[in-house]
């Protein structure tokens, strides 16, 4: 961190670049450099200070928790050389160095001497308390006054004899025009002067002086030295005639003419200007302004991180934090921390935003820390801002962690306990190894069932969380596509599309499939997934999760009847002859083709029952009469075709099915077996099933797997076409036009707490069962955090394809309540929030751009878009680049 109790060298005094609100290098105070020694270096660690109305630091204090200690001094001034020099002698308060009580009253001579960052808490606070009070109004300077910060150099030394800080405040030190504002702020014969040291420094600086003098001799005066003060928060009444005051006016721009210095350059007044419409005051001095506007440099695709940095740096208890003394809270011990680099370069970089006037800031020394300890942000390439933000709410907890030594504690279940009582002890166990202010304000607690669907084992869990993850509609339903077969030898095979829960069982599919194909109630659904011709698995499981599908998967549906499932299910695959051709062309072999049939037999005994079950199931496929007969026999006519005519080697499409069953004719019996040959699959020897021969299977037998060779003239008769083409579960079209979908905020939020079964990567190990079982899992959110950080899955991945969801999410922006979603009702807590950062992404995945709207209360919005700031409408924050959304607790109405 730059140094707070600093001055410059004599050349920095030319610089018209000068801004009193940077950032400076550590830099010596000693008036003579010849004189230099080890003191010197202690003299430039110490910190800037400023000073405000002690009013503005008390008000401020309030919303804060930290112990209040200072030290008061009673000052005296003396004024007999008025025009070229004040003296203050500050004389501690015996029974100062105590709390302060923010029940008292307090003087109008009462100042408060603090560090930087605690400044810049103060200034936060009494800016947004102003803009609250003046109605939705911005704070501006009445004309004639001037309310700013100011650089006052000061010459510091002890009296070791009376026990004080002399303070010399020289015309020759300090431009004219601030010697006269600090005249006008200590020059008073009537009321006694008080300053409140919150800093620490005053203290320090006497114990000091007092170790470094070589002998105590009374009424010798310490060495001085040339410190900076920046006052701020004074109305200080100019006249625009006076003389005096208006010369430095004059040579504000004469480059180097004269020792002046300038509260900001151009650049910053233009900016000042641009967003707050500030006036210049009589006096040609700017006020502060409204803070919290600067913008971030993009280093180079950096503009995840930007936005959501600004998000993180506008969450007012994290900016109170750091604004504060927090590197004291710093965990150098963990070892899952970063020993506080992380902490420490946020902390200055929200500093740096916060500052006023600041100029947009380029985040290089944070982004080098962050390369340091998650390499996968290292370079410049797109990364997603919610795995960011992910990233370092993680890493500000460990570094900022309070606890040096983390417990062990076991879990406990909860063995009927009532819910109360485990979720605070599994929080209390929580707290006890996790303790900063990310918990504070960002962590919740939601409840974990899970049921094992084998025994019903009821397993109950309490797990803190950072934020909530909430899949939208086009993530939370599946689309998929099977094609269903009849055995009923009527219905030819027809595809259904159905939608089923992502995250849903097998039972799902079946409910919505049976809905979709009018599934009769003496029918049942088998699915299998085929695989080059064959059943490569049958999906049989219940509870299986439709997760295990992937989209290039092929699924049918076998309707079958009801009946008992002793009897054997008979799979009839399809092979036909390949005959090579060409030169050293291999003998003919049987090659598979088109999709298995199933049936049922009830009364399995000999051949003939399989055989005319095959041809009941081929019954839909037959090519039309016309066809049949022009095919064979040209001479022919339809006309000759009657119920007894029959094309030699083959069954007339015109013939009953039902008349050829197994006790149809011998001369039927003849022409099917010279034209279907039926195998049983992986029987030794002769495996050849014929008409009226008994089918060699075991009563033990459940499933029967039939090979089916196909003639040249069955292959011609019948429709197989229809039986190769099989639609894959999704196809998903690359140039199809997107509908633009729209969902509320809560029904995402139905989808993230339903029901739904753990993928098959991801099983629960059953205590009771004692192995892993696919458990069925259901969220409740329990307990709510301060800041409630929700994340709207956009981006979904698959092995062939990455895609991003434009759903329109219509979100609450005033009043999100979650009462109705929460499972413990703390009276104590509201569950009503209203949003304050949006983080937005625009584009296609691997690229787009990302940027920030932000709040600054009572409903004025502005766009971070990395170095540039700007307003919104509020009726714009609703789109469908909406991608983080960041709430705060309310107060309900």
């Amino acid at each position: 961190m730059d140094d707070l109790f600093s001055s410059e060298d004599d050349d920095h005094l030319f610089d018209l670049d000068y801004n009193p609100y940077a950032r400076k290098r550590p830099l010596s105070s000693r008036l003579d450099r010849d004189d230099y020694d080890e003191t010197d270096e202690e003299e430039a660690n110490r910190q800037k200070l400023y000073l405000v109305p002690y009013r503005w630091w008390k008000e401020a204090q309030r919303s804060v928790a930290d112990e209040i200690v200072g030290i008061l001094y009673n000052v005296l001034s003396n004024y007999d050389n008025a025009d070229s020099e004040i003296v203050l002698d500050l004389r501690k308060e015996e029974s100062s160095g105590t709390r302060v009580k923010m029940d008292e009253g307090v003087s109008s001579r009462e100042y408060a001497l603090v560090k930087e960052a605690l400044w810049l808490r103060t200034l936060k606070w009494h800016n947004d308390s102003k803009t609250s009070e003046e109605d939705d109004r911005y704070h501006c300077v009445a004309e004639g006054q001037s309310q700013e910060v100011f650089p006052l150099q000061i010459r510091l030394s002890f009296s070791p004899g009376t026990n004080s800080l002399l303070v010399k405040i020289s015309l020759k030190d300090n431009e004219v025009d601030f010697y006269r504002r600090a005249c006008s702020i200590f020059n008073s014969q009537s009321e006694l002067l008080q300053i409140w040291d919150f800093s620490g420094q005053t203290s320090q600086f006497v114990m000091n002086e007092i170790i470094n003098l070589p002998k105590f001799s009374p009424g010798k005066q310490g060495k001085e030295v040339l410190l900076e003060l920046h006052v701020h928060g004074f109305f200080v009444f100019t006249n625009k005639t006076d003389e005096r005051l208006a010369e430095p006016m004059k040579t504000e721009n004469s480059f180097g003419k004269s020792r002046v210095r300038m509260n900001m350059n151009s650049d910053n007044l233009s900016s000042q200007l641009m967003l707050t419409n500030t006036s210049l005051s009589g006096s040609g001095y700017r006020g502060i302004g409204v803070l919290g506007f600067a913008g971030l440099q993009n280093l180079g695709n950096t503009c995840f991180m930007n936005s959501a940095v600004q998000c993180l740096v506008h969450t007012t208890q994290l900016v109170d934090y750091c604004l504060g003394d927090y590197e004291k809270d710093i965990n150098h011990e963990n070892s899952l921390g970063m020993n506080g680099e992380l902490s420490l370069a946020f902390g200055e970089l929200l500093r740096k935003l916060w500052a006023p006037g600041a100029m947009p800031v380029a985040p290089r020394m944070f982004k080098f820390k962050l390369a340091k300890f998650a390499p996968q942000f290292d370079g410049y390439k797109q990364h997603d801002s919610q795995e960011f933000l992910a990233f370092l709410l993680d890493g500000l907890h460990e570094d900022l962690n309070c606890v040096k030594c983390k417990p062990y504690i076991e879990a406990k279940d909860a063995e009927g306990r009532p819910d109360e009582e485990v979720a605070d002890e599994h929080w209390l166990n929580h707290l006890a190894r996790n303790a900063s202010i990310i918990v504070d304000i960002f962590q919740g607690q939601y409840r974990s069932t899970l049921v094992c669907p084998v025994c019903k084992k009821v397993s109950v869990t309490f797990d803190p969380f950072m934020y909530l993850t909430l899949p939208l509609p086009s993530t939370t339903m599946r689309t998929m596509t099977l094609t269903v077969f009849s055995t009923d030898g009527i219905m030819l095979p027809m595809p259904f599309t159905i939608t089923v829960p992502k995250g849903g069982r097998l039972k799902d599919l079946i409910d919505s499939l049976s809905l979709a194909c009018s599934l009769k109630d003496d029918e049942t659904l088998l699915v299998a997934e085929i695989y080059k011709n064959q059943i490569f698995r049958l999906l049989d499981g219940p509870s299986d999760s439709v997760a295990l599908i992937r989209d290039d998967d092929k699924l049918v549906a076998y309707r079958l009847p009801k009946v008992s499932e002793t009897c054997p299910l008979v799979v009839f695959s399809h092979q036909q002859l390949e005959r090579p051709y060409g030169f050293g062309a291999m003998a003919p072999n049987w090659k598979l083709f088109g999709v298995p049939l199933i049936a049922r037999i009830e009364n399995l005994s000999s051949g003939s029952e399989i055989h005319y079950q095959f041809l009941k199931l081929l019954r839909p496929f037959l090519m039309p009469v016309e066809d049949v007969v022009n095919d064979y026999d040209g001479d022919e006519t339809r006309n000759t075709v009657n119920e007894n005519s029959k094309v030699e080697g083959i069954v007339s499409p015109l013939v009953s099915y039902c008349d050829a069953g197994p006790d149809s004719g011998e001369e039927n019996d003849v022409h099917l077996n010279a034209d279907f040959k039926f195998y049983l699959v992986d029987k030794p020897g002769s495996s050849e099933i014929k008409m009226n021969d008994p089918v060699p299977i075991s009563s033990l037998t459940k499933n029967l797997d039939v090979t089916v060779h196909w003639s040249d003239k069955m292959i011609e008769k019948y429709d197989t076409c229809l039986l190769s083409s099989l639609p894959e579960v999704f196809k998903p079209l690359l140039f199809a036009k997107r509908h633009e979908e729209s969902i509320s905020l809560y029904k995402c939020l139905e989808g993230f707490l339903q029901e739904e079964p753990l993928g098959p990567d991801d099983m629960w190990y059953c205590p009771r069962c004692k192995k892993h079982q696919q458990a069925i899992k259901k969220l409740d959110l329990w307990r709510l955090p301060e800041i409630l950080v929700i994340h709207l899955k956009r981006f979904s991945y698959s092995r062939f394809f990455k895609n991003k969801l434009e759903t329109y999410v219509d979100f609450p922006i005033h009043d999100l309540n979650l009462s109705n979603y929460i499972s413990h009702i703390d009276n104590q807590l509201s569950n009503c929030y209203q949003l304050y950062a949006v983080t937005n992404h625009y584009g296609r995945m691997g690229g787009g751009h990302y940027t920030a709207f932000i709040d600054h209360g009572h409903g004025r919005w502005y766009e971070f878009d990395d170095d540039r700031v700007f307003p919104i409408s509020e009726d714009k924050i609703k789109s469908s680049a909406a991608y983080v959304l960041f709430y705060r607790r309310v107060r309900e109405m």
